[in-house]
């Protein structure tokens, strides 16, 4: 995983603060060099001397602290030319993050390494309707050390997480704003209680915004400009402009599930009337199939939907069908108002592409015509795991921007 270096002032610029500043930003530029390199490639310290533009003197002790932290770690020669191959340096594959997600009907954990692999993970199905916050997060609780400690077996530390939710929230109060789906309004998580004594802590992130980073960094085709369109009982969005995520004022930007699809439609959990998820979500295209969410698991209503339109059954076809058409009025009215020509498709959407791929581009020709090309609509490079690679991922970075934060 590629992460940007943070921009730190050369000797030309602006002087920081104290000197205790100049250090922390060289020693986030130190790392943020080691942490671009491809995995298997190993910089030696004269390289990353030339790479940054500081002495080798200073690459040393910056590298020496790192190594202390237990960040990086030496391995091997790196030839260089003439004279004494330098000792080779790379992010430690014995620290970890741990990316974390609540969402209606499932629980999951994953534990990533600094370079963006996923080493253990694992869901748990679990009805998280309507639920108070507590008996969700010790679950999940319980989750995370399990899989922390399968981890921790094979000698893997976990620095710290990120916990994605989907509805509004603020991560500085780690507080959920609203998250309708799960009955939750204005709760305040305790979000040390799932990683205790981790030396990072515990971030929150919207589950589609973190999905949507994910896609980002892992896209074969390095689009940087799209829209996420994440499908699970709700319908989220993470929008991409510029490379970077647009949030909007409040963070609340790319709510397309809430986007009024049909006006006179079905009550939607929000309180509106007809919006998006009232047609496209998964319960809601279960139920027009004909298949009760209730009487299955999560993973067996799926199933029992794919072998439906396997057999083209024409209730399972037509609620898949309209859920695509639908998907494509939201996706053009959004168009309109967001310069975006590329969308990404992850969730059931994803699951269910090959069915829903036609009606949602002629819905979109129809009502956006001309602003999606059809090479522009894709796949999830991600899958399932999108919300939590986008959550360890995020922590991750901050991590390499202020690597002082696990020294000493």
């Amino acid at each position: 995983m590629v992460i940007p270096a943070p921009a730190v002032a050369g000797s030309g610029g602006s002087a920081p603060g104290s000197v205790g500043d100049v250090r922390r930003s060289n020693l986030a530029l130190v790392l943020g060099r080691i942490a671009e390199f491809p995995r298997g490639a190993h910089p030696s310290r004269a390289q990353l001397a030339a790479a940054t533009g500081l002495t080798k003197a200073s690459v040393s002790s910056l590298v020496l602290d790192l190594l202390d932290a237990g960040i990086i770690r030496e391995i091997g020669f790196n030839p260089q030319g003439r004279g004494r191959p330098g000792v080779g340096l790379e992010l430690n594959p014995g620290r970890a993050v741990m990316g974390m997600e609540i969402n209606v009907d499932y629980i999951s954990a994953a534990v990533v390494d600094l370079a963006g692999k996923v080493l253990v993970r694992e869901v748990q199905e679990r009805d998280n309707r309507n639920s108070v916050d507590g008996p969700v997060l010790a679950a999940l609780a319980v989750l995370a050390a399990r899989v922390r400690g399968a981890a921790g077996g094979h000698g893997v530390e976990v620095l710290g997480g990120g916990l994605a939710v989907p509805g509004l929230v603020d991560p500085a109060a780690a507080r959920v704003l609203t998250a309708p789906n799960l009955g939750w309004a204005g709760v305040d998580l305790d979000l040390g209680a799932l990683l205790p004594e981790a030396p990072l802590g515990v971030a929150l992130f919207n589950e589609a915004n973190a999905a949507a980073l994910a896609e980002l960094r892992h896209r074969p085709d390095g689009a940087s400009d799209f829209l996420f369109v994440s499908g699970e009982v709700g319908v989220g969005g993470g929008l991409v402009i510029g490379s970077e995520l647009f949030t909007g004022p409040g963070g609340h930007a790319g709510e397309v599930g809430h986007i009024v699809v049909d006006p006179d439609g079905a009550r939607c959990s929000c309180g509106g009337t007809g919006c998006l998820e009232t047609v496209a979500g998964q319960d809601a295209i279960f139920e027009a199939a004909g298949i009760g969410p209730v009487e299955h698991s999560r993973s067996a209503a799926m199933a029992k939907l794919l072998q439906a339109l396997d057999a083209r059954q024409p209730g399972a076809l037509a609620a898949v069908e309209r859920a695509g058409r639908c998907l494509g009025i939201a996706l053009a009215s959004t168009a309109r108002v967001v310069n975006i020509a590329s969308v990404v498709l992850g969730g059931h959407f994803a699951v269910l592409e090959p069915w829903l791929r036609s009606p949602l581009l002629e819905s979109l020709q129809k009502y956006a015509p001309g602003r999606y090309a059809a090479g522009q609509v894709s796949v999830s490079a991600v899958g399932e795991s999108g919300a939590l690679l986008g959550a360890a991922g995020s922590v991750i970075r901050s991590l390499v921007e202020a690597p002082h934060k696990l020294l000493a």
